[in-house]
C-alpha cells in the first residue's frame, strides 16, 4: 500500500494525539488542521486521499467547510465527525454527499473501519467475491453434470447470472474468463438436456415447466382481480440479466412480490414465442384455430400483426370478462404518446404494453456500427439496456402506474445471445431467415451443431411442406450458408441474435410488483 494521505481537522486536536498515533503506526500520513480556514490551505497545498472532519468548530463550521472542500475537490472522501446526534445536521451531511458519520467519543478502530471501508473498499469486495466465486465454481461445475430438471436448469443459471453481476465491477479479467467458459459448458450441458426433454412437455410423458402459452393462464391470470388495475408489460427480447440490471430503478414506486423464470418455446423468436404468450397456443394450434391471423416464416407481411385479438380470443377461452386494452411500442414517438394518455387507462382492469426497444436494440447492432461498438459484450449490453430503461418514456409509465394503484407485472418472450461461431447451412430459397433456427425442405446441416425437429408437429410447430422441419442452433453458434462465407461470418459474428436453444434465450424473467 502507497502511503495514505489523511487530512484531520478538529479544533482540539491535541486530545486527538492517540488516535494519530495509531494510524501512523498503520502506514497513514496524517496532516492535522485546527479551523475550517486551515483546512482548505492544506487541500489547496496537498491531495489528500480522505478528510476527517470535525463538524462543530468556531469560525468556518463543519457543513461549511465541508460544502467549501466540495466545490474543490467533488471527489475528496470527507467522513464528518459530530458530538451531535441531531437529525438535521446528519441530513444536512448525507445530502452533502459525506462518505461516512461518526459520534464523539470515536475509538481509534472506528476511524480504521471507516478508512478501509472508503478507500480499500474496492479491492477488498474484489478478493472477497473472487475468493467466493472460486469456492462457488467447483459446485457450480460439479451441479451442472448432475441437472436432470427444468428447475434444476432455472437454479443453476440463477448462480451464474449472480456471479456474472457479482464480477462485473471487479478487475479480474482472469475470473471472468473462468464464469465465461463456465456459461459455454452450461449451455452445452442444457442443450442435450433440451434435446433429450424439450419434446416430452408436449405429449405429456413429463412435467413441463411453465412456457410462453401457458405463461398467461398460470402466472398471470391469477394475478389479474376486478376493479384492480394491473399493468402488463411485455419487454421485446429482454434477458434475465438485463432485467436484473435495471430492477432496482423501480424500487422506489414498487416493491416486488415474486420473481421466476419461465422457459421461452422454440424458436426463441418473436413471432413464435410472443405470440403464444398472447394466444395460449402454441403455434401448430394458432395456424390451426386462427388461419387469418398466423403467418409463418415464409408468407408475406408482418408476423405480429394479431397479438391484440390473440390475447382477445384467450380472454374469451378462459371466460375472463375485463375492461383492458392492448398498445404496442415501436418507437420513442408512440412511448411518448402513451405517457400522455396513460391516465385514461386507471379504470381498466389490465393494461397490456409490448415494449419494443430491447429487440430494436438487439436487432440494430447487427445493422449499425456504433451499436456494435456500444454492446460488444454481455456487460455492455446490459449498461445500454440500463441507460435506456431509466430514461425512456416505459419508466415514466411505470411510475405513473405506481401512481394510480396499478399492480404491475414484468415480463418477454425471449432472450439474445451473442453469437460466436458460424455453423454452415444449405437450404432452398425458401429456407428462413433467422440465424439462430431454420425451417425449410431438405436442409443440410452439421448434427452436432442443431438441434433437429424432423416431425415440427411433435413440439406443436406448424409444417410449411410435407417434408419441412426445423434446425435449431446450439450454445454460441449461427448459421451461415457457404456462398459469400466469409463476408457473412465476419458481418454476424458477436451481434445478439435469438431462435435458437441456449440459457440465455430460453430461462426469462416473470415478476410481480405492488405499488409502494
Amino acid at each position: 500500500m502507497s502511503d495514505i494521505k489523511v487530512l484531520w481537522v478538529d479544533d482540539e486536536i491535541d486530545l486527538l494525539k492517540p488516535h494519530i498515533l495509531f494510524l501512523e503506526n498503520k502506514n497513514y500520513v496524517v496532516t492535522t488542521a485546527q479551523s475550517g480556514t486551515e483546512a482548505l490551505e492544506e487541500i489547496n497545498r496537498d491531495n489528500f486521499d480522505i478528510v476527517f472532519l470535525d463538524e462543530n468548530m468556531p469560525g468556518l463550521t463543519g457543513l461549511e467547510t465541508l460544502a467549501e472542500i466540495k466545490e474543490r475537490r467533488a471527489s475528496l472522501p470527507v467522513v464528518m465527525i459530530t458530538k451531535s446526534e441531531e437529525e438535521y445536521i446528519m441530513e444536512e451531511a448525507i445530502g452533502s454527499k459525506i462518505a461516512d458519520y461518526l459520534i464523539k467519543p470515536v475509538n481509534p478502530n472506528q476511524i480504521l473501519l471507516s478508512l478501509k471501508k472508503n478507500l480499500d473498499h474496492s479491492r477488498l469486495v474484489s478478493e472477497k467475491t473472487t475468493s467466493s466465486y472460486q469456492q462457488e465454481f467447483r459446485k457450480i461445475a460439479m451441479d451442472m453434470s448432475m441437472i436432470n430438471s427444468f428447475e434444476g436448469w432455472v437454479e443453476l443459471y440463477q448462480k451464474l447470472v449472480y456471479w456474472e453481476l457479482q464480477l462485473e465491477d471487479i478487475e479480474d479479467s482472469g475470473m471472468f474468463e473462468i464464469l465465461e467458459s463456465q456459461k459455454v459448458e452450461a449451455n452445452n450441458q442444457f442443450f442435450k438436456f433440451i434435446d433429450k426433454h424439450y419434446p416430452n412437455w408436449f405429449d405429456g410423458q413429463e412435467d413441463a415447466p411453465v412456457m410462453s402459452h401457458t405463461l398467461f393462464r398460470d402466472r398471470i391470470q391469477p394475478e389479474i382481480s376486478k376493479g384492480t388495475p394491473t399493468l402488463l408489460v411485455v419487454v421485446d427480447n429482454l434477458r434475465y440479466d438485463q432485467w436484473k440490471a435495471f430492477e432496482p430503478f423501480l424500487s422506489n414506486n414498487y416493491k416486488k412480490e415474486s420473481e421466476e423464470l419461465f422457459y421461452s418455446i422454440l424458436p426463441t423468436a418473436t413471432q413464435y414465442a410472443r405470440n403464444a404468450i398472447f394466444s395460449g397456443l402454441m403455434p401448430s394450434e394458432m395456424e390451426k384455430r386462427h388461419p387469418e391471423y398466423w403467418l409463418n416464416d415464409t408468407d408475406e407481411g408482418g408476423k405480429n400483426m394479431y397479438e391484440k385479438e390473440f390475447l382477445a380470443a384467450q380472454l374469451k377461452r378462459l371466460g375472463l370478462d375485463l375492461d383492458w386494452s392492448y398498445h404496442k411500442i415501436s418507437s420513442l414517438k408512440q412511448g411518448r404518446r402513451l405517457v400522455e394518455n396513460f391516465k385514461s387507462h386507471k379504470n381498466e382492469d389490465l393494461t397490456v404494453i409490448v415494449y419494443n426497444f430491447v429487440d430494436m436494440l438487439s436487432h440494430s447492432k447487427t445493422e449499425m456500427e456504433v451499436i456494435k461498438e456500444l454492446a460488444s459484450t454481455d456487460k455492455s449490453y446490459r449498461s445500454l439496456t440500463q441507460s435506456w430503461f431509466k430514461n425512456s418514456p416505459l419508466m415514466e409509465i411505470i411510475q405513473q402506474a405506481a401512481q394510480l394503484g396499478f399492480k404491475l407485472i414484468i415480463t418477454t418472450d425471449h432472450g439474445t445471445i451473442n453469437v460466436k461461431n458460424p455453423s454452415k447451412v444449405i437450404g432452398d430459397k425458401n429456407t428462413s431467415l433467422n440465424l439462430r433456427y431454420k425451417t425449410g425442405k431438405s436442409l443440410t446441416y452439421e448434427d452436432k451443431d442443431v438441434l433437429a425437429a424432423v416431425n415440427p408437429e411433435r413440439i406443436k410447430l406448424p409444417s410449411i411442406h410435407m417434408s419441412s422441419s426445423f434446425i435449431f442452433a446450439r450454445g454460441d453458434l449461427f448459421f451461415a450458408y457457404p456462398n459469400n462465407y466469409n463476408h457473412y461470418v465476419g458481418y454476424y459474428r458477436n451481434t445478439y441474435q435469438h431462435g435458437g436453444v441456449s440459457l440465455e434465450e430460453m430461462v426469462i424473467p416473470i415478476a410481480v410488483l405492488s405499488p409502494r
